[in-house]
């Protein structure tokens, strides 16, 4: 069974956590901003638009696993046709060769594995590609069946084509990685920033007992706790655009 990529189907464990997380976010939100129940149960459908923000994450997150794992593939492929063998048989030896790395479940191992079930079935190593490339929506996958396919329609050089390639992927992920790990720092940070209205609002209600009484059960101070929530959401967002670099 292969994967569509465009979207990550979580497990009923993974679900009920990320739930629950959304949950006590609302509660934390709701209890903070408005001291109320009502509050509460309005943002009762945030938890749905938590689990589909992490549904969002988990994507990209196995996409990025998947490009890393494409890297080696090619690899692999690139070795097998230097040795000799047919482009259709290379992709056999490819996989023997991954699967001295990769466990039989990782995720370029089934994909190989399928690729090469797609080419036993007699079906051209041209559509087997294209199809790997729209199912995931890895840009570097999508380019290499599009390069390959012009190569292998043209009478172009397949070998030199694959080491272009491979070296190209290469570069891109390891300048990815350097951009990740320099605003490591910087997103712990802003995680950091994201609380710290909450801690002050703790804070003042845990110090100070009725300092802020004047901001709940009535209608200016429900506004003026409404609008400083989307100043913060605004920044959060902000920040979140900021944080998403793509290479």
């Amino acid at each position: 069974m292969v994967d569509d990529y465009s979207t990550y189907h979580f497990t009923l464990s993974e679900k009920t956590v990320y739930f629950l997380q959304g949950l006590m976010i609302a509660t934390i939100v709701g209890a903070l901003f408005y001291q109320s129940m009502i509050a509460v149960v309005f943002f009762s459908p945030f938890p749905f638009m938590f689990i589909r923000k992490k549904r969002k994450q988990c994507t990209k997150e196995r996409q990025w696993q998947l490009n890393l794992e494409f890297r080696d593939g090619i690899t692999s492929l690139l070795a097998a046709l230097n040795t000799g063998y047919s482009i259709e048989h290379a992709f056999e030896e490819a996989r023997k060769d991954l699967k001295l790395i990769y466990e039989d479940n990782s995720l370029i191992m089934r994909e190989f594995s399928y690729l090469v079930h797609q080419i036993n079935m007699n079906i051209t190593v041209e559509r087997a590609l294209n199809d790997f490339g729209e199912r995931t929506g890895v840009e570097d996958i999508i380019n290499f069946s599009e390069v390959f396919a012009t190569a292998k329609r043209t009478g172009g050089d397949i070998i030199k084509v694959i080491q272009t390639t491979c070296n190209t992927i290469g570069d891109k992920i390891e300048i990815k990685r350097e951009i990740k790990t320099l605003i490591t720092a910087k997103k712990f940070e802003a995680d950091i920033m994201k609380l710290i209205p909450f801690g002050i609002l703790l804070y003042l209600m845990l110090s100070s007992p009725g300092f802020l009484n004047p901001l709940y059960h009535n209608i200016l101070g429900v506004i003026i706790m409404t609008v400083l929530l989307g100043v913060y959401l605004g920044a959060y967002l902000l920040t979140e655009k900021i944080m998403a670099i793509e290479v």
